[in-house]
Order: C-alpha cells, then sequence, then structure tokens
C-alpha cells in the first residue's frame, strides 16, 4: 500500500479518541468535523483540518467516516461537498458508525462507480474502548481491502472480525444489538 494518508470525519465521543489512536499510531491524519471547535485538539496532535469532506478527500487515500447514523454517512460522501467528490479511485472509505445495511449497500454501489472501495466497521466498547483503543470492529467488504486496512483498524481496536461483503459488518452490529436488547444485557 502506498504511503497512508488518512481522513477522519465526525469527532463526536467516540470519533475523537479513535481519530487520537491513529496519531498516536504514528499515522498522518486528516480531520473534518461539522464542528470546528471539536478539530482544535487534534490540530495541537498534528492533524491537519479541512474545511469540507471534499478538501479532506482530496488530501487523503483512506477516509474513515465515524458519525451519527446513515443519513449523515450519506451527507458527508454523497451530498454536495461530500467527500465523493474529491476521492480518486483506489481511494479506501471505512465507515464506523452505525449504520442500515441497505445504506451501506447503496453507498458502496455509488463509490464502487468511482472506483473507491468501501468498509463497513462498526465498533462496539463504548467511549472507553474508543481511548483505549480496545473496540471490537466487525468488518464487512472485500476481503483483500480488509487486510490492507487491518494495521488502521489495530489502531483503533483489539478484536477484529472479518464477517464477509459488503453490508455485513452493519448487520453483524444490528444482529448483536438486537440480542443484547433481548437478553437485557
Amino acid at each position: 500500500m502506498q504511503e497512508c494518508k488518512i481522513g477522519y470525519i465526525g469527532l463526536g465521543a467516540m470519533g475523537k479518541p479513535m481519530a487520537k489512536n491513529l496519531i498516536r499510531a504514528g499515522f498522518s491524519l486528516t480531520v473534518y468535523n461539522r464542528t470546528t471547535e471539536k478539530t482544535k485538539e487534534l490540530r495541537e496532535m498534528g492533524a491537519s483540518v479541512s474545511s469540507t469532506p471534499k478538501d479532506l478527500a482530496c488530501a487523503c487515500n483512506i477516509i474513515v467516516v465515524n458519525v451519527s447514523n446513515s443519513p449523515d454517512v450519506e451527507e458527508v460522501l454523497l451530498g454536495k461537498e461530500g467527500a465523493i467528490h474529491g476521492c480518486q479511485p483506489g481511494v479506501i472509505v471505512i465507515d464506523m458508525g452505525t449504520s442500515y445495511p441497505s445504506s451501506t449497500l447503496k453507498i458502496c454501489k455509488i463509490l464502487q462507480e468511482k472506483g473507491v472501495e468501501m468498509l463497513d466497521a462498526p465498533v462496539s466498547g463504548g467511549v472507553k474502548g474508543a481511548e483505549e483503543g480496545t473496540l471490537s470492529i466487525m468488518v464487512g467488504g472485500r476481503k483483500e481491502v480488509f487486510e490492507k486496512c487491518k494495521p488502521i483498524l489495530s489502531a483503533m481496536g483489539k478484536n477484529i472480525f472479518y464477517q464477509g461483503e459488503s453490508g455485513s459488518g452493519h448487520i453483524t452490529k444490528a444482529i448483536c444489538l438486537t440480542l443484547s436488547m433481548t437478553a437485557g444485557i
């Protein structure tokens, strides 16, 4: 893999500590967040800051997205200033939020038409796991792309499970959430 230039979109309760772990692991990082104040600490740690997801994509070959839900993922990736408008063929997008599998498949298809790969990689382990880099990560997408991204995922999580084709990571997380609610965990 060529030099890894990671873009990180979404610096909320989970995203910010996960992005910090990438910097601590020695990765070059560019960040974007709708609330720019949340980028300050990462800038002080050495990250570059972009003003739009599109600008971030122009500077990166891996884009990690960690926003609230499917509509937000679609907006930062496919919207007017979305990352897709700055992506070159060969870029890899990793969606680490909790999204609907159907949305993942839609986004994946649109990105693939532009030559961009996508992994869906939702996490489990809460803010403490994000801070300590001990998250469980359930990954869907092409196996070769997963293997390329494993060092990046390993900087944020301890238990990384390849689940199969695109959408499989989000399906696995949905099943785990359903089981935990039914079991009262």
